[in-house]
């Protein structure tokens, strides 16, 4: 082989992980037993024989990554721990999003916003306009819209109000809901059956909800935790350039772009 010829470098297979890729099979199915695990069911949750899954553990506890509990049994390290409370105080969400945020106007010329739940209001947190093609809208950054009539609103209602109860208790805590347009959806029996809509196609839509001749398409993203939502990401438009069917039917695409540069954070 030539000196400088490039060296193909060893491929894992999802049956049978090499290296580093077991090591972090290893934290990963370790992350999801908080109460330590076995290291026979460890091995067979990762699908490693005992010795491998010993020799990643054996890895993991050098770096303080994992630590034992006991006989046999393992769990996370709290130096791990350690280091991810480090990175979240220093986590800044608008620098994270903006990338996706300005994939989205570059494809569809239309305005993307990220914003998070604060009550029964959503506050936008960033925003990316497309440039000479500017649509009137009441968002603006560090501003705040009624979440029940947005579609960033109800992306992730639908997860933080996970039945009709926890509707019912929403309206009574926050309303009357306001209703901003003949469109918007401002009563319990009227928001639940479409956050459970939401909920099974894994987006929002707002259809001229919250004002007149602007609707959006919204998906929640869950970047700190697997179940609540850290905030919402939107592509809205003026119905009469961009219909709601067609950011509709994109749905597919912007879900792409979001995970081409957030990596798997919708749902």
């Amino acid at each position: 082989m030539h000196p400088l010829a490039p060296v193909r470098p060893r491929q894992a297979t999802p049956e049978r992980p090499v290296g580093v890729d077991r090591v972090l099979l290893v934290l990963k199915e370790l992350g999801r037993h908080p109460q330590a695990v076995s290291l026979d069911e460890l091995a067979r949750k990762v699908g490693l024989p005992k010795s491998s899954a010993h020799r990643a553990l054996t890895a993991l506890r050098r770096a303080g990554f994992a630590e034992q509990d006991g006989p046999g049994r393992y769990r996370l390290g709290l130096e791990l721990v350690r280091l991810a409370f480090e990175y979240y105080e220093h986590y800044d969400e608008r620098t994270l999003v903006l990338p996706a945020l300005q994939a989205l106007v570059e494809r569809f010329a239309e305005t993307a916003h990220f914003a998070r739940l604060d009550g029964g209001e959503i506050v936008y947190v960033a925003k990316v306009e497309p440039p000479k093609r500017h649509a009137l809208m009441s968002s603006r950054i560090g501003g705040r819209n009624p979440a029940h009539c947005t579609g960033l609103g109800k992306a992730m209602l639908a997860h933080v109000l996970a039945d009709d109860d926890a509707v019912e208790a929403f309206v009574d805590e926050h309303g009357p809901l306001v209703r901003r347009t003949r469109r918007t959806l401002a009563t319990a029996a009227e928001l639940a059956p479409e956050l459970e809509r939401i909920r099974c196609r894994c987006y929002a839509l707002d259809d001229e909800e919250s004002e007149e001749g602007i609707v959006c398409i919204a998906f929640p993203l869950f970047l700190a935790s697997p179940k609540l939502p850290s905030g919402a990401i939107s592509v809205a438009a003026l119905a009469h350039r961009t219909p709601r069917a067609a950011l509709e039917a994109a749905a597919g695409e912007i879900v792409s772009l979001i995970e081409r540069h957030l990596g798997p954070v919708t749902r």
